[in-house]
């Protein structure tokens, strides 16, 4: 077996974002990403990450992922999360006032 000739036909995850007509990286695969930092996650929401790493304590935040020791936000959880908490009034059925937890 020839050194090398094994992986020569795998693809890799660099080459999945070129583009085989152009060879340019593709543009959605970076500017829309699947997966979200806290951070990233925060901006999205327009919450503090601070927010987001409390929630992930205490409970009542948006689904989130591990990948080894790193956290990640599915945009898809993100915008379950937003939609589970859409209240015309305080008085929603669902709408709990919460104390402060500072």
């Amino acid at each position: 077996m020839a050194l090398g000739s094994s992986f020569s036909s795998r693809p890799t995850a660099a080459a999945s974002l070129h583009s085989p007509a152009d060879g340019q990286l593709d543009t959605a695969a970076t500017t829309n990403p699947e997966f979200l930092t806290t951070e990233e996650a925060a901006t999205f929401l327009r919450l503090s990450p601070r927010t987001l790493e409390k929630q992930r304590v205490l409970g009542g935040g948006p689904r989130f992922r591990k990948f080894g020791a790193r956290v990640v936000y599915a945009v898809a959880d993100l915008r379950a999360w937003a939609d589970r908490n859409t209240f015309g009034m305080t008085s929603d059925p669902g709408y709990v006032q919460r104390d402060s937890v500072r």
